[in-house]
């Protein structure tokens, strides 16, 4: 099974997942990502605002934006910045919700919140297909704490990502969680 096999695959389960599922895997996920928060104490995090195929994490940044520094991607090309997490809120050209833009440039942060819907067996992030996340995670001037999401289980133990792809230090879906970087 290659990348692009793979990835049809994962979207196909996605897809198929019922709305009443969805919510209930997001709540299971969300709790998950909150310990590793409580545990590692991140002065600044980077979340991703969701797609309707992606774990729900808005009412973590609700939660976490008044207590820290949260981040939220803004598309640049084919990549993204950080861009301070603030409201109101524009879809883009992806339809993909987003904060105005910044001119202050973010090159650090301590905790990066990544959706997936993949994993291999190296627990390299399989997404969408468009590398963004892997361009701009080389940019960054410090190794964040890199959390993998998941709605649904999709893994294979198959080496299927390329050298550049980023891997995760845990993968989170509803009935797993995953340590594998000895962190803080």
């Amino acid at each position: 099974m290659d990348k692009k096999s793979f990835r049809k695959k994962c979207l196909k389960r996605l897809k198929a997942t019922s709305k009443n599922r969805s919510y209930i895997n997001d709540k299971l996920v969300n709790f998950k990502i909150d310990k590793v928060i409580q545990k590692h104490k991140p002065k600044s995090i980077l979340f991703y605002l969701p797609l309707s195929l992606e774990v729900d994490t808005k009412s973590l940044i609700d939660n976490y934006r008044k207590k820290l520094k949260v981040f939220t991607p803004f598309i640049v090309g084919e990549s993204f910045k950080m861009v301070q997490y603030r409201q109101p809120l524009r879809c883009n050209s992806f339809n993909i919700y987003e904060p105005s833009n910044s001119k202050i440039e973010f090159k650090r942060v301590d905790m990066i919140i990544v959706p997936v819907v993949g994993v291999d067996g190296d627990f390299k992030r399989v997404g969408f297909g468009r590398g963004m996340y892997d361009r701009f995670y080389e940019k960054l001037k410090n190794r964040p704490i890199v959390v993998f999401v998941q709605r649904i289980k999709c893994h294979t133990k198959k080496r299927i990502t390329d050298d550049y792809d980023v891997r995760c230090d845990y993968y989170i879906t509803p009935k797993e969680f995953i340590k594998l970087r000895k962190t803080r």
